[in-house]
């Protein structure tokens, strides 16, 4: 009777480690068909996610460009105010001589003119 009460005890271990053995060799391939399940799963929303990320990134670049190039021709508006400034200073001098050739030129014109005719 005890041979066959351990041999039913060897069975149990050895169907248990058989079992575990197979669990084991089986685990990883388990994994990997989680994993590519997952993969499967998700990547073509990922592949989206990317996609949309890229085209945004484009149109910042883009608006960072813009904003960048404005900035520039702000920047030389600014620093074109001292040629702003000669330019005012040069026109106020010519309307200055302007106008002393023209009160020049009447005031000769005054001893050039006829005598008023008497009647």
């Amino acid at each position: 009777m005890e041979d066959q009460e351990m041999q039913l005890k060897v069975r149990r271990v050895s169907d248990k480690f058989t079992e575990s053995m197979y669990v084991l060799a089986n685990e990883p391939s388990v994994a990997l068909y989680r994993l590519q399940e997952h993969v499967r799963r998700s990547l073509p929303e990922l592949v989206q996610h990317k996609t949309d990320m890229q085209s945004w990134e484009e149109q910042s670049q883009g608006a960072i460009y813009s904003v960048e190039y404005a900035c520039s021709a702000v920047r030389s508006m600014a620093n074109s105010s001292v040629y702003f400034k000669n330019i005012d200073s040069l026109l106020r001098q010519a309307i200055s001589m302007k106008e002393q050739i023209s009160s020049s030129q009447g005031r000769s014109h005054v001893g050039d003119r006829p005598p008023p005719s008497s009647g």
